[in-house]
């Protein structure tokens, strides 16, 4: 998938978007969309993955724009306890002056 940088230029998608920034931006929503899911692994892996990711505040700033702070709060009644753990690693990233009056 990301085999060398002239292979990437020439991968690049009609709208001028990287394809490595377009994979890198879709994988976001993809864990916010898991996180809807009724099937709690993939829940625990959408939480997982926003945890992972929002410590960089690009991905965070992506992330909030998204709605995934009301998302990522709704799994701290999750029965499985990695993914309150997740979402409150989550939680500690995206949570911040900047967010506060989104919420």
């Amino acid at each position: 998938m990301f085999t060398n940088a002239q292979l990437q230029v020439e991968r690049t998608g009609r709208g001028g978007t990287l394809r490595e920034q377009y994979l890198q931006l879709n994988i976001l929503e993809l864990f916010l969309d898991c996180i809807t899911e009724p099937n709690e692994w993939l829940v625990e892996f959408g939480v997982g993955g926003i945890c992972n990711s929002c410590a960089d505040p690009a991905n965070a700033s992506v992330i909030t724009q998204c709605g995934g702070i009301p998302l990522v709060v709704q799994c701290l009644s999750s029965p499985v306890k990695n993914t309150v753990n997740y979402a409150l690693g989550g939680l500690y990233y995206l949570c911040n002056p900047s967010t506060e009056k989104r919420f």
